[in-house]
């Protein structure tokens, strides 16, 4: 019974995780649409890369034992695929400075990678010290992917809009974190679980945001009082052009 229930939530999670790689469509569908980046940004994208690659990595029998984690490494697998394709085409229509930006925390990341696999593969001789190094390695980027969208946070509470912090993501990694908690603590795995207890506060705290703000256009700035001024002067003769035609027309 334990065992169908974790592969039972192990599903939905996947579920869920697949709508959270899947959400940016709508994102970069827009930045295609408009053959510019605007101001979305690529961090989000990159760190999930990040954690698609290092969870893929996690599941397979190298770190864990056999095929315990396989719906770890199937949902992740197919994450490194869609993030992968979301930067590329953020990297395509970002303008030189984004460009040079987000190719540098690319390599970062696959570097940081790499250097990962490389030392639990050759380094440490056994599935639990391989599954502490890389789900440690695992847990910062799991916490950092589920904070990445609040790097608009503050944009959000200037403008009072929404508009670049996707509402899907939001809600998908929130629902993501509680399932792969719960699929954590059935496995009784706490490298799994522990992301999750971070990723479930800072989703609430996004959705939070999102409805506050949601329905507000971007805020923009007052007029001061010199451009009223203007616009009344403005203004005035078009209150005195009936008259002038009244007048013209022989009805004054």
């Amino acid at each position: 019974m334990g065992d169908r229930l974790r592969f039972a939530v192990g599903i939905m999670g996947n579920a869920s995780s697949l709508l959270l790689y899947a959400a940016p469509i709508l994102t970069f569908s827009r930045v295609v649409r408009k053959r510019s980046t605007e101001e979305f940004s690529c961090i989000p994208y990159i760190v999930a890369l990040s954690n698609c690659l290092l969870y893929t990595w996690y599941g397979l029998p190298v770190v864990s034992s056999k095929w315990e984690n396989f719906p770890v490494i199937t949902i992740n697998g197919l994450g490194i695929i869609l993030e992968l394709s979301f930067i590329f085409i953020y990297l395509w229509f970002a303008p030189t400075r984004g460009k040079i930006k987000a190719g540098g925390i690319t390599m970062v990341v696959v570097l940081i990678f790499l250097v990962t696999a490389l030392v639990s593969a050759f380094v440490f001789h056994d599935h639990h010290h391989r599954k502490v190094l890389v789900g440690t390695v695992g847990l910062v980027a799991s916490v950092a992917m589920y904070a990445a969208p609040l790097v608009v946070v503050k944009q959000v509470i200037v403008t009072k809009s929404v508009e670049f912090m996707p509402f899907y993501l939001s809600f998908f990694s929130f629902l993501a974190s509680v399932l792969w908690l719960a699929y954590g603590l059935l496995s009784h795995d706490l490298l799994l679980a522990s992301p999750n207890l971070v990723g479930l506060p800072l989703g609430l705290l996004q959705l939070g945001l999102y409805c506050k703000y949601s329905g507000r256009g971007i805020v923009e700035e007052e007029p001061s009082k010199g451009d009223l001024e203007q616009n009344n002067c403005r203004e005035k003769p078009q209150h005195r052009q009936p008259v002038a035609n009244e007048i013209i027309n022989g009805k004054g």
